[in-house]
């Protein structure tokens, strides 16, 4: 028998069907063990759960609150009263604000090596670290997941990233992740699946896995994973989780498409510049500049490890600038009280924060106007942070203390020794499902904020338009549709809509787009490579479909952004030859005839013909031309 790798050896274990796995590229239909979602994605989910029919999910299922939990009016709570009561109705874990963060809450009680997940948010790689494949994915796709047990996804390339060595005295698993996206940059994992081996990877904890696993959203990778061993059981045993353990790895002799070699003994702090992760640079050739702020926490950098280590670096000493922490769970705070690491932290001037994403994702925690924030989280794009001519740059938990305590850029000498203490169990926080018999006398608790999705119509054999906008690289979704204040708008589509979609970039387009739509026009958008990175926020597709976006032709698309313009209708295409981006100007007349999504497309644009090519997949046609997913669902399930 050929001898697998870890990825293929899960995966072919999930494969509906059975067989053998096809080449890269093919599509696959996996069985899943597990679906959740997250407050800014989870409403519009269960919107979409309850318009399905569903009265019962499959898999595992969760709604995690985490990410807007201010509760300034009266949004976000009837928003988590929805979750929690739908939660209830369809037989789903709650996981109440404050409890923690999704991606830290799910390692901590639900993943195990060897399981397959999807969730609303593209950190849901995170869960790699467990040795399990998780992927990250749009609202319908987690909805769909919920009601079939399944998700359906291109076999992805499967790369070897082979870790020599260990990490030396301040380098932390943050630059292990960070020199990855010095090689592969922001768009070069897209299609594949990195699995970490080697002796440097035997070497790192469970979290430090997790912490590297976590920002290959960051490459665009389909996921990541390392291998399940005596430190995963290590970890397991502390959270008395030890009967989930297996010992998982790749066969002796296994295959992949290519290799990474990393030496971790040759590894020195890093530092990932403002405005792309992908911008890496050395932390000494950075040290001296003055910064305004230290942010320490998110999914990426919030185990007791990781602030332990913060905190112990800034034991009997103050920090100069504004700093900040957000524990990445309920557990995880407990667990840095009883240490005394709660009060180093208060003692050295640290504000600790609710367990929550927090100022990652522009909830609070916004710089100074033309500031400069360090932070040990996974995203540093335009504007994300609130402030928007403030920069970011990321940074491990080390160089963010050593930072903190200076008032600019600074090199960690060492490393520091933490205090050994148990971890806490904090699962009482959880609603559990109720008994099935149970879950139909559950009313579901509906604000006036949340809206019912709205009806989007088939596809035209024709789109007719304008370009409404031509952007450039690297859009990302907090480009189209930005967080931060705008998250209490998610239950409500056309509000999110008019005030948000793309008014960082042009605060016309929304009024503009509407409209066009208005009048009968179909609106197309134009962009170059990378389109649609960061994170899953399915309202990046949503909000454009409902100002009448149709199409969206670009050079190059993130994954995760082409299955949600699927999912809402809008044909994802890019060009042939991206010579002919100068051809297409914003304010261009366009038609793309649609008739034939299998055949040749073609745009033309005053008169010149421009040839094209899809980005979705053949499966995905029927769900094009049926205007969406939603709609091509209940074609075909009316029963």
């Amino acid at each position: 028998m050929k001898p697998l790798n870890l990825t293929e050896k899960i995966l072919s274990q999930h494969l509906v069907g059975g067989g053998e796995l096809p080449e890269a590229g093919v599509v696959i239909t996996i069985k899943i063990d597990e679906a959740f979602t997250q407050d800014a994605t989870g409403t519009m989910c269960m919107l979409q759960l309850e318009a399905m029919g569903v009265d019962s999910v499959k898999p595992l299922s969760v709604n995690f609150v985490d990410h807007s939990m201010i509760q300034s009016g009266f949004r976000n709570p009837d928003d988590h009263a929805y979750l929690e009561s739908i939660s209830k109705k369809l037989g789903i874990i709650y996981s109440p604000p404050g409890t923690g963060i999704c991606h830290f809450l799910n390692i901590e009680n639900f993943v195990k090596p060897g399981m397959t997940g999807i969730g609303a948010d593209s950190h849901t790689v995170n869960a790699g670290g467990m040795a399990a494949i998780y992927f990250g994915a749009g609202g319908y796709d987690i909805a769909l997941s919920m009601a079939t047990g399944e998700y359906a996804l291109p076999m992805p390339e499967v790369v070897n990233v082979n870790l020599t060595g260990s990490l030396q005295p301040g380098v932390m698993a943050m630059d292990v992740i960070l020199k990855m996206l010095s090689i592969v940059g922001v768009k070069g994992g897209k299609g594949k699946i990195f699995e970490y081996t080697g002796p440097g990877a035997a070497s790192l904890t469970l979290t430090e896995r997790a912490t590297i696993t976590n920002m290959g959203a960051e490459m665009g990778a389909s996921t990541s994973i390392f291998q399940s061993d005596e430190n995963t059981l290590a970890y397991l045993e502390s959270r008395g989780r030890a009967g989930d353990y297996q010992a998982m790895a790749a066969d002796e002799g296994a295959t992949y498409s290519s290799q990474i070699d990393i030496d971790l003994d040759a590894l020195g702090p890093l530092i990932a510049i403002y405005p792309s992760p992908g911008n890496v640079e050395q932390v000494v050739d950075r040290a001296g500049d003055k910064i305004n702020q230290v942010c320490v926490g998110s999914c990426t950098n919030s185990s007791y490890e990781n602030i332990a280590s913060f905190a112990e670096l800034l034991k009997g000493k103050r920090v100069v600038v504004d700093t900040l922490l957000y524990p990445g769970s309920r557990a995880v705070a407990m667990q840095l009280a009883n240490a005394g690491y709660i009060s180093t932290l208060y003692a050295s001037g640290v504000r600790v924060m609710e367990n929550g994403c927090g100022a990652c994702i522009g909830q609070g925690g916004s710089p100074v106007s033309g500031g400069l924030s360090l932070r040990t989280f996974n995203r540093n794009f335009p504007k994300r942070s609130g402030t928007d001519d403030a920069e970011v740059h990321l940074v491990s938990p080390l160089v963010a203390a050593a930072s903190a305590l200076t008032g600019v850029v600074t090199t960690p000498t060492s490393n520091v020794e933490i205090e050994a203490t148990p971890q806490v169990d904090d699962s009482a926080s959880f609603t559990m499902p109720l008994d099935v018999a149970d879950r139909a006398a559950v009313e579901v608790v509906r604000g006036p904020n949340i809206m019912a999705l709205p009806a989007f119509e088939a596809l035209p054999e024709t789109l007719t338009g304008e370009v409404m906008l031509k952007l450039g690289d690297n859009i990302s979704t907090d480009d189209i549709q930005p967080a931060g204040i705008y998250l209490p708008l998610r239950s409500n589509v056309k509000e999110y809509a008019m005030q948000a979609t793309y008014n960082q970039i042009d605060t016309t387009f929304a009024d503009r787009s509407c409209a066009h739509r208005d009048a009968g026009g179909h609106g197309i958008l134009v962009g170059r490579e990378n389109y649609g990175q960061g994170s899953s926020r399915e309202h990046a597709a949503l909000c454009p479909r409902w100002l009448g976006i149709r199409a969206v032709v670009v050079a190059q698309f993130a994954r995760i952004h082409v299955a949600n313009l699927v999912n809402f209708g809008i044909v994802p295409l890019t060009f042939a030859n991206i010579e002919d981006y100068d051809k297409v100007n914003q304010g261009d007349t366009v038609s793309i005839d649609v008739s034939n999504l299998e055949g040749n497309l073609t745009m033309t644009v005053d008169g010149q013909q421009i040839e094209l090519v899809p980005a979705y997949e053949s499966k995905d046609i029927a769900v094009l031309k049926a205007g969406g997913a939603l709609p091509f669902f209940k074609a075909n399930n009316n029963s």
